[in-house]
């Protein structure tokens, strides 16, 4: 049984790098033990949708580098301590871009073997990771975690009552972009009947109980990315990811429905799926977030030896 260490082995610097014409701000965590001549395996991490690094990303990396991984965790452009206008714009190229950038910085670093390098992502971010490992073969290791995997599977299972009057906000938005305009905004979460991106009966509080106390989180982005989310379907490239693949699923997944991740992780060479009993937003606090990370450190272990 692998041990979650809850003291914090390890040291935390910031540090930046660019991504297009912007800097995107990350922690780097650097194991308190002697680096291997190669340098240490290194974990990429990312948050999910309109999320910073700050709702309990810190929690996972601290495990992560106590067991003698390097992690390198960062924000989007747009969001949280990362460079970019308009805030809190979601852009799945411009993501997508944000994490080949990231890898590429990571490699970079004395402390990090290049070769030895492992992306972990949360709810959207489980699938930019199997988009991205799908298209770097040097990626040694997959931790896809509650993963949305295919947009079809999502809008199917969400709320639709609001579906129409969101994709008004979302052309006003994409016309007030071309314009040179002030965003059209959306909620990101909302209750059953709001009008937000994600309105399932668990969502808003989940949310809510992973933005930390006194930070300036907002919980609005531009509404452009409804037009463009549902055909986001990652899961697609699982077949051609080389490296192992932990889907770790939520079988009571309210967000990114749970079948879909099954399926895909089917169809990766190396795929693997843990079903963890509980909702989107459960794994990130108390015994379920031990849960989780326990069985995301006997799969990196297994596969990515520290």
């Amino acid at each position: 049984m692998t041990t979650v260490h809850t003291a914090l082995a390890t040291s935390r610097r910031d540090v930046w790098f660019w991504s297009g014409p912007d800097r995107c701000h990350a922690w780097l965590y650097v194991p308190d033990r002697e680096m291997p001549a190669s340098g240490f395996a290194t974990v990429v991490m990312a948050h999910g949708f309109a999320a910073t690094k700050v709702m309990r990303l810190d929690a996972y990396a601290e495990a992560f580098c106590a067991a003698g991984y390097a992690v390198l965790v960062f924000d989007y452009r747009y969001f949280g301590d990362s460079e970019g206008e308009p805030r809190e714009l979601l852009d799945i190229d411009a993501q997508l871009a944000d994490w080949r950038a990231a890898v590429s910085f990571a490699r970079s670093q004395f402390e990090v073997d290049p070769d030895r390098v492992a992306l972990w992502g949360t709810s959207f971010a489980g699938g930019h990771v199997v988009a991205t490992a799908a298209q770097d073969r040097r990626i040694a290791a997959v931790i896809a975690q509650c993963p949305f995997t295919d947009g079809v599977a999502s809008a199917r299972s969400s709320d639709r009552s609001g579906a129409l009057t969101l994709m008004r906000k979302a052309i006003a938005d994409a016309r007030s972009a071309k314009r040179g305009g002030e965003p059209v905004r959306v909620a990101v979460a909302g209750r059953p009947g709001d009008l937000a991106m994600m309105t399932a009966a668990d969502v808003a509080d989940g949310y809510a109980s992973i933005v930390p106390e006194g930070t300036t989180h907002r919980n609005m982005i531009p509404a452009r990315i409804a037009l463009k989310v549902t055909n986001y379907r990652p899961g697609r490239l699982a077949r051609d990811t080389r490296c192992p693949l932990l889907m770790y699923v939520c079988m009571d997944d309210s967000v990114a429905p749970p079948g879909a991740a099954i399926k895909y992780a089917g169809q990766a060479p190396l795929g693997e799926v843990y079903r963890f009993g509980g909702g989107h937003f459960d794994i990130y606090t108390g015994d379920a977030f031990v849960e989780t990370i326990t069985a995301q450190l006997e799969f990196l272990q297994r596969v990515l030896p520290a």
